[in-house]
């Protein structure tokens, strides 16, 4: 049996290459890779996803659909939370670790081929991100598994994980994020995205800003390839808050589905559950309803660890992924929603490639008086902001300098933050930890969340 020890070992291995930031804008040693290894990205039918906010809570509502259906699942999301093995799932559950160390073992030999081809052309090495999409397929192929729901890591025409051919493609909410690598405005940003469409799929979108649904509308007549847009062809009828989530009525591409259980928090959530729905459809032929029961199952089923995650009661501790301006914002508008504080104490951590200073005001628009203290800190990662950065732009964009509070290290500045809610004399104080996917990582396995 594989020991834990083998895992650190691959993902330390892993980690010696170019990091997850540094992405090559190119597929042909990907192509390479699976030529090599016997086409792995052949072997399963992919329902890929793309998008800006909401492609790994909409993948986990796929993949649980499709599993309700009788279907083995594999699923690649990124970034992981607690354990590298989280990024490659099997029927719902991270791959087994001695899957992951056998299989990377298996196809080490090849990488090195490709490696070595690359060097000799004066090109990188295969990069960290390209590595753990090639173990993805490989493991996805040697299990095998009916399907495999794949998430993009960035953009998407030169993504690695554009190596495989979807069957259905699908677009969540597109908005401005990773602008030094995809562009300015949401429609650059969509003609990268767009990339995943391919002829023979069919074409599954969020509502989106008008200049990035003509983007993808035209590349989908360009490919020939069927599309449905939500708020189009289909949406989300009714919500009304539930204990512990939603209940939602969502009209699809080929059905109605009544009273939904969709235990996440949110609008945002509501809509990516219709995507999902829509995506099964488009799956399964778009032709006839799924069956109700299964989808009311599935739907029941899902989890989104990172995703306005309550992690801890009295105090309640929210941790949320929220790493971009409309992240912030749908976030948010959750939180007014679905939660009854009258005070929240806010800890912050950001990196260096987000948009710090927008991100930073669209917290104090959104929250407004519901925040009443914020305490800057980072996570252990090199790309953080210093917290005492994050705390010098909070002053200066008007948070006032009484309402802050500075704690570089994570564990400090959530105990002040609990001490600060506690404090709170009607007792619905709460703490919301938010701003980047390392921050809410170390701080679910503070917090002792360590399976995501």
């Amino acid at each position: 049996m594989t020991d834990e020890f083998s895992v650190e070992s691959v993902y330390a291995e892993l980690l010696g290459r170019a990091p997850e930031n540094k992405m090559e804008p190119r597929l042909a040693p990907l192509h390479r890779a699976m030529d090599i290894l016997g086409e792995p990205n052949k072997a399963f039918p992919i329902i890929h996803v793309t998008g800006t906010n909401g492609k790994t809570s909409t993948a986990r509502m796929i993949e649980a659909g499709l599993r309700a259906h009788g279907l083995s699942t594999g699923r690649y999301t990124s970034p992981h939370l607690s354990k590298v093995t989280e990024r490659i799932s099997i029927d719902g559950a991270p791959v087994p670790d001695e899957t992951f160390v056998r299989i990377w073992d298996e196809i080490r030999p090849y990488l090195a081929i490709v490696d070595s081809e690359l060097e000799a052309e004066g090109q990188p090495r295969l990069t960290y991100f390209e590595c753990l999409t090639i173990l993805a397929f490989a493991v996805f192929a040697d299990q095998p598994v009916n399907v495999a729901v794949i998430e993009v890591g960035l953009g998407g025409i030169t993504d690695a994980t554009n190596v495989g051919d979807g069957q259905v493609f699908v677009v969540t909410p597109i908005s401005l994020d990773h602008t030094d690598l995809l562009g300015d405005t949401t429609e650059d940003i969509a003609y990268e995205k767009a990339g995943i469409i391919k002829p023979g799929g069919f074409l599954v979108s969020a509502a989106q800003p008008r200049d990035a649904a003509q983007v993808l509308l035209e590349k989908a007549k360009e490919t020939l390839v069927p599309f449905r847009f939500e708020g189009v062809e289909f949406g989300v009828e009714s919500r009304t808050v539930a204990v512990g989530g939603q209940m939602v009525t969502i009209q699809g591409i080929a059905g109605r589905y009544e009273d939904l259980l969709v235990p996440l928090h949110g609008a945002h959530q509501a809509e990516n559950a219709a995507v999902a729905i829509a995506a099964l459809e488009a799956f399964f032929g778009a032709e006839k309803p799924l069956d109700a029961g299964l989808v009311q199952e599935a739907f029941a089923s899902v989890t989104s660890p990172g995703r306005l995650e309550v992690v801890r009661t009295a105090p309640t501790i929210i941790v949320d992924a929220a790493h971009n301006p409309e992240g912030i914002r749908v976030s948010a508008e959750a939180i007014h929603e679905a939660f009854s504080f009258t005070k929240l104490v806010v800890v912050v951590g950001i990196l260096r490639e987000k948009d710090a200073e927008e991100i930073l005001r669209q917290l104090k628009e959104s929250l407004g008086d519901l925040a009443a203290e914020y305490c800057f800190t980072q996570s252990n990662s090199p790309r953080a902001v210093p917290a005492g950065d994050l705390a010098e732009l909070a002053v200066e964009l008007g948070f006032g300098e009484d309402n802050i509070h500075v704690s570089e290290k994570l564990d400090d500045a959530l105990e002040w933050a609990v001490e600060r809610a506690e404090a709170n004399d009607d007792l619905a104080g709460g703490v919301l930890v938010t701003g980047s996917i390392t921050l809410v990582a170390e701080a679910r396995i503070l917090l002792g969340k360590a399976d995501a």
